[in-house]
């Protein structure tokens, strides 16, 4: 938008100074702008005309009454000589500039002479205005990204001198002047500049001679998103089998697009053709129902903007899970006692509604008197006060969110307090009896290998007696030196036992040394056969 004053094209006085009278001159300052039709005035007392005017500038006659005019140029086709004396300059040009000296001869040869500063002043003109680094749009509008720096600039040409400002006016501020010179270019710079920098800049000349002035204004737009991702929400429908994505992202302008879509996870974002919804907003939701939903599907709303890079678009998305309802399947309790019965849901996603039922029919149970419904995070529990009989039967923990029905049934069992006391003391003796057998075992397993007999199986000595147990099958190995015994009518293994003992190695070296050999030899005579004793 551009706007330019202009100057009328009939200028008789666009400024005088304050003229100066005496009785005999005047000195008037006038300005005028090339083009404009200018009248100087010489004598213009009592309205007297004079009978004879010369006009010179500076010092030279251009013209007199009459139309006369020495210098036929053309400069002098635009001069003329009213009657009252003054000049009129039509199509001023910049050389018109100048000193114009009158003298006017009035009746009774009276002299009247006056003075004349005549500037041609121009401007303002190429009025210029640029606002960079910035994008403009198609209807002119430029815009810049929050936390850039801009530079202004604002250029333009008077004579014969100007006054250049750049002005403001935004939301909070109305014509508000950021800086000013004399100068024939302004410029000036915003770091990181916010969106309450947005609105209108205008570069504005003004020619402080002929007070004419113009402006050029660009409308100024600061895009910027906010640095955090959007937010991915449901809501439940009132169908359950349905549900209500939700993705917002405040805070961008202008606004973003939101597009809800699957993600199918090979590159990235992948979208497929068709999808769920997309829109220029800041708050985008779609519903979809149970036959559009899968388990691990994951939604993924993606956010695009101006002011994001190619590829740099932010996102938010969450994996869908079905409900899956955890606790004891069967529960065992006493009559006139109180029972909590729990379920832990932390899997769903969306959560889960989750409920507890009674029966086959899973009719929903009411809190009441008989029942105390609470809820600790993922826990659900379920107190059943004052247990009897008719409580005992199947309860159902039933979780369901828009992906499926998921269920945890729980078996209640009701005892009375003598079958349950009988019940202790079976396990009781048990426990006792299978720990008995199992410390004898265990002392029998560890001394299989070391097992001391007395002679004739009476007193046990230290006498270095061993007991050798040898299967019969292995008698063939002793038949010249031990007799074979008969075997017996049942039909089972015979097993030898051989006693053999063993002297103490200080007791048989003290009788090699104090015996002889003959009494050695008499010694080995006498030692009595293998004892055998069969089992």
């Amino acid at each position: 938008m551009e706007i330019v004053a202009t100057v009328a094209l009939l200028h008789l006085c666009l400024c005088a100074t304050a003229a100066v009278s005496g009785s005999d001159s005047t000195e008037t300052a006038l300005t005028a702008a090339p083009g404009d039709i200018v009248l100087l005035p010489c004598y213009d007392v009592d309205n007297e005309t004079p009978t004879l005017t010369t006009w010179m500038k500076n010092r030279q006659e251009i013209i007199t009454s009459g139309g006369s005019s020495p210098n036929r140029s053309p400069a002098g086709q635009r001069l003329e000589v009213l009657r009252d004396g003054s000049l009129s300059i039509t199509g001023v040009i910049p050389g018109d500039e100048g000193t114009y000296m009158c003298s006017s001869t009035l009746p009774g040869n009276n002299t009247f002479h006056a003075r004349v500063l005549l500037q041609v002043t121009r401007g303002p003109v190429n009025i210029s205005a640029s606002i960079s680094p910035a994008t403009a749009l198609s209807n002119g509008t430029l815009i810049v990204y929050r936390g850039s720096t801009v530079f202004f600039n604002c250029s333009g040409i008077s004579y014969p001198s100007q006054q250049l400002t750049w002005a403001f006016r935004g939301a909070s501020s109305s014509n508000e002047s950021l800086v000013s010179n004399s100068e024939s270019w302004l410029d000036f710079r915003i770091e990181d500049i916010q969106p309450r920098a947005q609105g209108v800049y205008s570069c504005r000349a003004n020619n402080t001679v002929s007070h004419q002035a113009a402006n050029k204004s660009t409308q100024l737009l600061v895009y910027y998103v906010p640095d955090r991702h959007p937010e991915c929400m449901w809501a439940p429908a009132n169908d359950a089998s349905h549900v209500q994505f939700i993705c917002t992202w405040f805070g961008a302008y202008p606004p973003p697009t939101l597009r809800w879509g699957e993600d199918q996870g090979d590159h990235g974002a992948r979208w497929k053709e068709n999808v769920y919804a997309s829109e220029v907003t800041d708050s985008l939701s779609v519903t979809l129902n149970r036959s559009m939903l899968s388990d691990g599907q994951v939604m993924r709303c993606m956010a695009q903007h101006q002011a994001l890079a190619q590829g740099k678009e932010k996102s938010c998305s969450f994996t869908l899970k079905p409900p899956y309802p955890e606790g004891e399947p069967l529960v065992t309790t006493l009559e006139a006692t109180s029972l909590t019965l729990t379920c832990t849901e932390a899997m769903s996603i969306p959560p889960a509604n989750t409920t507890w039922r009674k029966g086959l029919k899973q009719e929903v149970i009411v809190p009441g008197s008989k029942y105390v419904l609470s809820v600790e995070g993922p826990v659900f529990k379920l107190t059943i006060l004052n247990i009897s009989k008719d409580d005992e039967g199947v309860y159902f923990c039933r979780s369901e969110n828009p992906l499926a029905v998921r269920e945890l049934e729980v078996y209640l069992t009701v005892t009375t307090s003598s079958a349950h006391t009988g019940a202790i003391i079976g396990v009781f003796i048990a426990a006792l009896i299978v720990g008995s057998a199992t410390v004898i075992a265990k002392l029998a397993y560890s001394s299989r290998h070391r097992i001391c007999l007395g002679d004739g199986f009476g007193q046990i000595e230290d006498s270095g007696e061993v007991l050798s147990l040898v299967d019969s099958d292995d008698e063939q190995i002793f038949q010249d030196a031990v007799p074979r015994l008969p075997p017996l009518t049942n039909g089972h293994h015979t097993t030898l036992v051989q006693i053999h003992r063993i002297p103490s190695s200080e007791h048989e070296d003290t009788e090699t040394a104090d015996t002889s050999p003959q009494q050695q030899e008499d010694t080995i005579q006498r030692e009595e056969p293998v004892d055998l004793v069969s089992f």
